[in-house]
């Protein structure tokens, strides 16, 4: 990469879409072995580099911090709960372990995806355990250094604020940070 964009990038292509094999997840998790954590907006001096796992939902692209993140899976069978909220779409078994699978999209009152399209589980840690938020892509892993990181403007909706922690200019478009703790308060 060359440019001023290149110093305030560094981008690991480990792209994963609906259908790829298992290697492919096994190459982003190779990376979230390394994590560094994430600042806060407005909190001085970057760190060396952040470490972002990316993912789009309705053409957005968001990051949750590396250190959050256990796993990242292809489309699992859910299993409905009845008279759960509308973000939860059910519940999956994770190699034995019953976790809660949590549509972003709805969280995010973003339309429906579109029908054939199935969603992806980014697995993450949370407070309360372990939960699983369906996206409808994997992206990469973003390493960022020095890139400006700005709160989410007072004019964004109240639902913006609550679940948005910040906002980083890269070169052609913004990442969005997910609160994960507030995504999956509901």
């Amino acid at each position: 990469m060359g440019g001023s964009f290149g110093r305030l990038l560094k981008k690991r292509r480990y792209p994963l879409r609906a259908g790829e094999g298992a290697s492919r997840l096994r190459a982003i998790s190779e990376i979230l072995r390394t994590p560094t954590p994430i600042r806060q907006p407005d909190s001085g001096p970057a760190p060396s580099s952040t470490q972002f796992v990316t993912f789009f939902l309705h053409g957005l692209l968001f990051g949750v911090e590396v250190l959050k993140v256990q796993e990242l899976n292809r489309y699992q069978e859910i299993t409905v709960v009845p008279t759960a909220p509308e973000t939860v779409r059910g519940l999956i078994n994770l190699r034995g372990q019953i976790i809660t699978a949590i549509d972003l999209r709805r969280r995010l009152k973003m339309p429906e995806r579109p029908e054939g399209q199935r969603p992806m589980n980014l697995v993450i840690h949370t407070e309360d355990g372990i939960v699983s938020l369906l996206v409808d892509e994997i992206g990469d892993v973003l390493e960022i250094s020095n890139a400006p990181f700005e709160s989410v403007p007072a004019t964004a909706s109240v639902l913006t604020r609550d679940l948005i922690l910040g906002v980083y200019k890269l070169d052609s478009r913004l990442l969005l940070v997910l609160d994960t703790e507030r995504a999956v308060a509901i």
